[in-house]
Order: C-alpha cells, then sequence, then structure tokens
C-alpha cells in the first residue's frame, strides 16, 4: 500500500470523524499555523497554493491568496513548507489544494515527484474534472499520491461513477452550490447527500463549504466521516497575521471538541 493510504486512511478509520484543517500557504506564518492546526486536534490538514484566479473560493481565501502571492510565495515555497511539515509531522496528513495552473505547468510528473520528495499524501485539484484526469491522475497514482475528487449537490447519479473512477483519500463533498465561506447548507441536505454518496461509495465522505462553527462541525459530523474547516480559520490569520497561530490552534480544538461529542 502506498505511503500516502497509510497517513490517510488511519486519519478516518479513528473513533471519531476526521477534522480536516485548511490554511493558505504563505499567507501569515505559515510553518506556525501548521503546527497549531495540529496542536489543536486536526485530522488532517490541507495546504492551500495561492493562485491568482481561485474560482471556487469565496472572498476569504481570495484574499489570502492574494496577500500569499503580494508576498511572494513560490510553488518552492509550498513543497519547501510541506517539507519541513513532514519532518516535524511524520504522522500528519498533509494534502495540497489548488488549481491546474500551478501543479501542471511543469508537468503533471514533475508535480507528483515534487509532491512525493515533500511527503505531501493527496492532491485536491479543483478545476481539474475527471475527464481530464490524465493531466494529472496517473502521475500522482503512480507516486503514490492520493487523487482527492469533489463531488457537489449538483452531482447526479449518473454522474457520479465518473468522479469516482480513480479517487481515492477521501471524497470531499462541497455541501453548497457556490463558493467557499458565503453560504451553509441545511442539515437535511447534507445528511441525505451524504447517506446517497455512502451507497456508491466505500470512500470518506468529508463535509465542507460553509462549515465555521463547532455547532455545524458536529451536526456534519455525525452523518459524515471528516469535517472540513477553511474560511473560519483563513479569517483567523487575516485578523493576527504574524501571531495567529495561538487563535488558530484554540479555535481549532472548540471544533474538535465539538466533533468528538456529536459521536458521543
Amino acid at each position: 500500500m502506498a505511503r500516502a493510504m497509510n497517513r490517510l486512511s488511519t486519519a478516518f478509520a479513528k473513533a471519531h470523524p476526521a477534522l480536516v484543517a485548511f490554511i493558505t500557504a504563505g499567507d501569515g506564518d505559515t510553518a506556525a499555523n501548521l503546527d497549531a492546526l495540529v496542536a489543536g486536534g486536526a485530522d488532517v490538514i490541507e495546504l492551500g497554493m495561492p493562485f491568482t484566479d481561485p474560482m471556487a473560493d469565496g472572498p476569504v481565501i481570495q484574499e489570502a491568496n492574494i496577500r500569499s502571492l503580494n508576498a511572494g510565495t513560490t510553488t518552492a515555497d509550498i513543497f519547501a513548507l510541506a517539507s519541513a511539515f513532514r519532518k516535524r509531522h511524520p504522522d500528519m496528513p498533509l494534502v495540497l489544494m489548488g488549481y491546474a495552473n500551478p501543479m501542471t505547468i511543469r508537468g503533471g510528473d514533475w508535480f507528483a515527484s515534487e509532491c512525493n520528495k515533500a511527503g505531501v499524501d493527496g492532491v485536491i485539484c479543483v478545476d481539474i474534472p475527471p475527464e481530464e484526469d490524465p493531466e494529472l491522475g496517473p502521475a500522482l497514482r503512480s507516486a503514490g499520491i492520493d487523487l482527492i475528487r469533489l463531488a457537489t449537490p449538483t452531482t447526479d447519479t449518473a454522474r457520479l461513477p465518473a468522479v469516482l473512477n480513480g479517487a481515492s483519500g477521501f471524497l470531499y463533498y462541497v455541501s453548497v452550490a457556490g463558493i467557499t465561506g458565503l453560504q451553509v447548507a441545511a442539515q437535511t441536505s447534507i445528511d441525505e447527500a451524504v447517506a446517497r454518496l455512502k451507497a456508491h461509495t466505500d470512500l470518506p465522505i468529508a463535509v465542507g463549504f460553509g462549515v465555521r462553527t463547532p455547532e455545524q462541525a458536529a451536526n456534519s459530523a455525525r452523518v459524515a466521516d471528516g469535517v472540513v474547516v477553511g474560511s473560519a480559520i483563513v479569517e483567523l490569520v487575516a485578523k493576527h497575521g504574524v501571531n495567529a497561530a495561538g487563535p488558530v490552534r484554540d479555535y481549532v480544538a472548540s471544533l474538535k471538541s465539538a466533533i468528538i461529542s456529536a459521536r458521543g
């Protein structure tokens, strides 16, 4: 079994649903914030790759992308952050999340190789649909990196097999038809969607987009295998700048406590 599967599968095999926490690379003190996510109890970390046109993201993460790019963050910097994180936290799953251009501009094989060398476990590419899997999928799978796909409220039963084909690690359910951070899905729609997805795959289902409060995290955790929180964490980085680590740790700890309590 590939190295990447070990860390991610272990994270989702715990007695409680996994808390998946997102921050943007190069925004604030990224290394300290990554450590704060671990200290707060995150089970999986998503590290966002800043991009000039983050079409799936709302204002909070768009602004984090701008701050990071204005600070000069490069793809090489992101891999350096990932590699250093892996040395500090050998057992914590790390997923890169971003857009096709930075991942494919030097070729999928190059990107997959860099992910492997840096100890990255999985990749979420927001804007490569399953039909364009050859752009990145084969290279990642050959390197032992999970390609984590997205399902949305508009992913119907006819579309789902294409989404699942070649997917691994976990399935990220985008709970709202829109951008990150602004809307909150009705819990009944999340319950129904997770049940439908589970009927078609054995992959863990993680619910994201619009999860901000411990209560919302607990509600999703009652039905899903994981809960993804991003914009609310990125807001703390925006508010506290290089001093965000403490507030990030405390907020993540509040989410983790709620998730554990949700399953009793």
